[in-house]
């Protein structure tokens, strides 16, 4: 599938939130780990957690949204096991992370320089918002990690009762903004999800591809630090 359009400067950006915006708490995820007699090595971890989404990605055909707990399934245990957990403790370090996480939401990392970046979109005149397929918690996600304020509002599929790729989801981001769609963009890091339901309402959109891993027709980045510089390029 091709871009349907040229890609524009933007009045507003629509984000995605896990692994896009927020990212596994690598501190609460690492003491699952040491609980279980698993030793904890960060980069090998955020090397593995980069290798799983790409398989996510490669997963998720045309009948599925992403949310599919096989899919969920299939990426934590090739997160857990490149990150060096062995076989016969996958289960248990499955089951105290499903606990953690449904204690308080496991996604509230943040990488440096986000609030940066996301200020000084706003500051250009850049609106912004967020829709992400979630569990109905991703606002409190975003609460609690520090990136609530910089956003006009959180589109949560669970509480809308629809889900990427959907193009009603992206529609309505709009909306909220009272925006057209082709004024918008979204920036999200699974190809069939975000970017080609993106492009089935008629916003353009730009993938995350933090380990230069897609070869994909559509523009990458590899992190939401580098969307100023990124639209700066598109003014040019």
């Amino acid at each position: 599938m091709s871009p349907p359009f040229q890609v524009a400067p933007p009045r507003a950006i629509l984000l995605d939130a896990g692994n896009t915006l927020v990212f596994a708490d690598r501190s609460r995820v690492a003491a699952i780990y040491r609980s279980v007699g698993v030793p904890w090595d960060e980069a090998r971890f955020v090397e593995a957690e980069m290798e799983a989404r790409r398989q996510l990605a490669r997963s998720i055909g045309e009948e599925h949204v992403g949310t599919e707990p096989h899919l969920w399934r299939e990426y934590f245990l090739t997160l857990f096991r490149r990150s060096g957990v062995p076989e016969a403790l996958l289960d248990p370090v499955g089951e105290a992370l499903r606990a953690a996480h449904t204690q308080a939401h496991l996604w509230t990392h943040v990488e440096e320089g986000t609030a940066k970046a996301l200020d000084h979109l706003r500051g250009a005149g850049i609106r912004l918002g967020v829709i992400s397929n979630a569990d109905g918690r991703m606002e409190d996600a975003l609460v609690r990690a520090g990136l609530r304020d910089w956003v006009e509002f959180v589109i949560d599929s669970e509480v809308v009762g629809m889900e990427k790729p959907d193009p009603r989801i992206f529609e309505a981001g709009a909306r909220r903004l009272g925006l057209p769609v082709e004024g918008c963009m979204y920036v999200g890091d699974l190809y069939p999800v975000d970017v080609v339901g993106a492009w089935g309402a008629g916003m353009s959109a730009v993938l995350l591809d933090p380990a230069d891993h897609y070869d994909v027709p559509v523009d990458r980045i590899p992190s939401v630090v580098d969307l100023p510089s990124y639209l700066a390029h598109l003014t040019r």
